[in-house]
Protein backbone atom coordinates (compact mmCIF):
# COMPACT_ATOMS: atom_id res chain seq x y z
CA UNK A 1 0.00 0.00 0.00
CA UNK A 2 2.93 2.38 0.61
CA UNK A 3 3.83 2.12 -3.07
CA UNK A 4 0.29 3.15 -3.99
CA UNK A 5 0.52 6.27 -1.81
CA UNK A 6 3.98 7.06 -3.16
CA UNK A 7 2.67 6.84 -6.74
CA UNK A 8 -0.25 9.09 -5.85
CA UNK A 9 2.16 11.58 -4.30
CA UNK A 10 4.37 11.49 -7.40
CA UNK A 11 1.34 11.92 -9.63
CA UNK A 12 0.16 14.92 -7.61
CA UNK A 13 3.65 16.42 -7.77
CA UNK A 14 3.73 15.78 -11.52
CA UNK A 15 0.39 17.46 -12.15
CA UNK A 16 1.34 20.44 -9.98
CA UNK A 17 4.71 20.81 -11.70
CA UNK A 18 3.17 20.52 -15.15
CA UNK A 19 0.58 23.15 -14.23
CA UNK A 20 3.27 25.52 -12.94
CA UNK A 21 5.45 24.94 -15.97
CA UNK A 22 2.48 25.50 -18.27
CA UNK A 23 1.60 28.76 -16.55
CA UNK A 24 5.23 29.89 -16.68
CA UNK A 25 5.63 28.92 -20.33
CA UNK A 26 2.33 30.48 -21.29
CA UNK A 27 3.37 33.83 -19.83
CA UNK A 28 6.45 33.91 -22.04
CA UNK A 29 4.56 32.87 -25.16
CA UNK A 30 1.53 35.19 -24.93
CA UNK A 31 3.24 38.41 -26.03
CA UNK A 32 4.80 36.64 -29.02
CA UNK A 33 1.58 34.89 -30.11
CA UNK A 34 -1.03 36.48 -32.33
CA UNK A 35 -4.22 37.11 -30.33
CA UNK A 36 -6.34 35.55 -33.06
CA UNK A 37 -4.22 32.41 -32.84
CA UNK A 38 -4.71 32.27 -29.07
CA UNK A 39 -8.48 32.06 -29.52
CA UNK A 40 -8.30 29.62 -32.41
CA UNK A 41 -10.61 26.65 -32.54
CA UNK A 42 -9.36 23.11 -32.12
CA UNK A 43 -9.36 22.31 -35.89
CA UNK A 44 -6.81 25.06 -36.39
CA UNK A 45 -4.76 23.64 -33.52
CA UNK A 46 -4.81 20.25 -35.22
CA UNK A 47 -3.53 21.81 -38.41
CA UNK A 48 -0.73 23.60 -36.58
CA UNK A 49 0.23 20.42 -34.72
CA UNK A 50 0.31 18.58 -38.06
CA UNK A 51 2.57 21.33 -39.39
CA UNK A 52 4.78 21.11 -36.34
CA UNK A 53 5.90 17.46 -36.79
CA UNK A 54 6.85 18.18 -40.41
CA UNK A 55 8.89 21.17 -39.19
CA UNK A 56 10.53 18.93 -36.59
CA UNK A 57 11.33 16.08 -38.98
CA UNK A 58 14.81 17.43 -39.74
CA UNK A 59 15.60 17.15 -36.00
CA UNK A 60 17.28 14.05 -34.69
CA UNK A 61 15.23 10.88 -34.34
CA UNK A 62 16.09 9.12 -31.09
CA UNK A 63 14.26 5.92 -32.03
CA UNK A 64 11.69 4.52 -34.43
CA UNK A 65 9.43 1.75 -33.12
CA UNK A 66 7.41 -0.42 -35.50
CA UNK A 67 3.96 -1.47 -34.36
CA UNK A 68 1.09 -3.50 -35.74
CA UNK A 69 -0.74 -2.72 -39.00
CA UNK A 70 1.66 -0.04 -40.22
CA UNK A 71 1.82 2.02 -37.02
CA UNK A 72 5.18 3.65 -36.40
CA UNK A 73 6.24 5.64 -33.33
CA UNK A 74 9.14 8.03 -33.87
CA UNK A 75 10.66 9.44 -30.67
CA UNK A 76 12.30 12.82 -31.21
CA UNK A 77 13.15 14.10 -27.72
CA UNK A 78 13.68 12.85 -24.18
CA UNK A 79 14.22 15.79 -21.86
CA UNK A 80 14.76 15.83 -18.11
CA UNK A 81 13.45 18.83 -16.25
CA UNK A 82 14.39 20.31 -12.89
CA UNK A 83 11.21 18.94 -11.31
CA UNK A 84 12.46 15.37 -11.63
CA UNK A 85 10.49 14.37 -14.70
CA UNK A 86 11.43 12.97 -18.08
CA UNK A 87 9.21 14.05 -20.98
CA UNK A 88 9.39 12.07 -24.20
CA UNK A 89 7.94 13.57 -27.37
CA UNK A 90 7.46 12.12 -30.79
CA UNK A 91 5.06 11.28 -33.56
CA UNK A 92 2.71 8.35 -34.08
CA UNK A 93 2.13 7.68 -37.78
CA UNK A 94 0.13 5.24 -39.85
CA UNK A 95 2.48 4.18 -42.66
CA UNK A 96 0.00 1.75 -44.21
CA UNK A 97 -2.40 2.46 -47.06
CA UNK A 98 -5.52 1.89 -44.95
CA UNK A 99 -6.86 3.20 -41.63
CA UNK A 100 -5.34 1.69 -38.53
CA UNK A 101 -6.83 1.42 -35.05
CA UNK A 102 -4.56 2.32 -32.12
CA UNK A 103 -4.42 -0.95 -30.15
CA UNK A 104 -6.11 -0.90 -26.74
CA UNK A 105 -3.03 -2.68 -25.33
CA UNK A 106 -1.05 0.57 -25.71
CA UNK A 107 -3.05 1.89 -22.74
CA UNK A 108 -1.69 -0.90 -20.54
CA UNK A 109 -3.75 -3.04 -18.24
CA UNK A 110 -4.05 -0.92 -15.09
CA UNK A 111 -7.72 -0.37 -14.31
CA UNK A 112 -7.23 3.28 -13.30
CA UNK A 113 -5.58 4.10 -16.64
CA UNK A 114 -7.82 2.00 -18.89
CA UNK A 115 -11.02 3.57 -17.55
CA UNK A 116 -9.88 6.94 -18.99
CA UNK A 117 -9.81 5.71 -22.59
CA UNK A 118 -7.21 4.86 -25.20
CA UNK A 119 -3.78 6.35 -24.50
CA UNK A 120 -0.09 5.48 -24.42
CA UNK A 121 -0.37 4.81 -20.67
CA UNK A 122 1.08 1.31 -21.01
CA UNK A 123 4.55 2.64 -21.89
CA UNK A 124 7.47 1.93 -19.56
CA UNK A 125 11.14 2.79 -19.31
CA UNK A 126 13.48 0.05 -18.15
CA UNK A 127 16.79 0.98 -16.54
CA UNK A 128 18.69 -2.31 -16.76
CA UNK A 129 21.77 -1.00 -14.94
CA UNK A 130 19.71 0.41 -12.06
CA UNK A 131 17.30 -2.55 -12.17
CA UNK A 132 14.24 -0.28 -12.21
CA UNK A 133 11.13 0.12 -14.34
CA UNK A 134 9.43 3.50 -14.69
CA UNK A 135 5.76 3.84 -15.57
CA UNK A 136 3.97 6.78 -17.21
CA UNK A 137 2.97 9.23 -14.47
CA UNK A 138 -0.70 9.53 -13.51
CA UNK A 139 -2.65 12.43 -12.10
CA UNK A 140 -4.68 12.11 -8.91
CA UNK A 141 -7.67 10.77 -10.87
CA UNK A 142 -5.60 8.01 -12.47
CA UNK A 143 -5.35 9.65 -15.91
CA UNK A 144 -1.97 9.00 -17.53
CA UNK A 145 0.25 11.99 -18.31
CA UNK A 146 0.48 11.08 -21.96
CA UNK A 147 -1.36 11.63 -25.21
CA UNK A 148 -4.86 10.22 -24.85
CA UNK A 149 -8.12 9.96 -26.81
CA UNK A 150 -6.31 8.00 -29.49
CA UNK A 151 -8.52 5.91 -31.75
CA UNK A 152 -7.94 5.62 -35.50
CA UNK A 153 -5.26 7.02 -37.78
CA UNK A 154 -6.11 7.28 -41.46
CA UNK A 155 -3.61 6.10 -44.07
CA UNK A 156 -0.55 8.36 -43.91
CA UNK A 157 -1.91 10.36 -40.95
CA UNK A 158 0.37 11.34 -38.08
CA UNK A 159 -0.21 12.85 -34.66
CA UNK A 160 2.19 14.40 -32.15
CA UNK A 161 2.50 12.45 -28.88
CA UNK A 162 4.11 12.91 -25.47
CA UNK A 163 4.69 10.77 -22.41
CA UNK A 164 5.90 11.87 -18.98
CA UNK A 165 7.83 9.62 -16.60
CA UNK A 166 9.67 10.07 -13.32
CA UNK A 167 13.25 10.88 -14.39
CA UNK A 168 15.82 8.17 -13.80
CA UNK A 169 18.92 9.28 -11.86
CA UNK A 170 21.33 11.47 -13.83
CA UNK A 171 23.84 8.60 -13.72
CA UNK A 172 21.43 6.62 -15.94
CA UNK A 173 22.35 7.41 -19.53
CA UNK A 174 20.41 4.67 -21.33
CA UNK A 175 16.94 3.16 -20.93
CA UNK A 176 14.78 0.78 -22.91
CA UNK A 177 11.48 2.34 -24.04
CA UNK A 178 8.68 -0.20 -24.23
CA UNK A 179 5.10 0.22 -25.45
CA UNK A 180 2.75 -2.77 -25.80
CA UNK A 181 2.36 -3.99 -29.42
CA UNK A 182 5.48 -2.01 -30.50
CA UNK A 183 9.05 -3.26 -30.65
CA UNK A 184 11.26 -1.89 -27.83
CA UNK A 185 13.92 0.75 -28.43
CA UNK A 186 16.97 2.00 -26.57
CA UNK A 187 17.01 5.70 -25.67
CA UNK A 188 20.15 7.63 -24.81
CA UNK A 189 19.55 10.17 -22.03
CA UNK A 190 21.70 13.24 -21.49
Amino acid sequence: MNVRYARRGLAFLAVTSVALLTVGCGADEKPKADKSAATATSPQKSQSSKDRPSAEQPTEELAVLKGQKGLELTLTSAERDLGGFLTIKGQLKNTSDSSSIIPAQASGDETEVVKHGNSLGGATLVDSAGKKRYYVLRDTDGRPLTTSALSILSAGEATAVFLQFPAPPTSTTEVSFQLPTFEPATLKLS
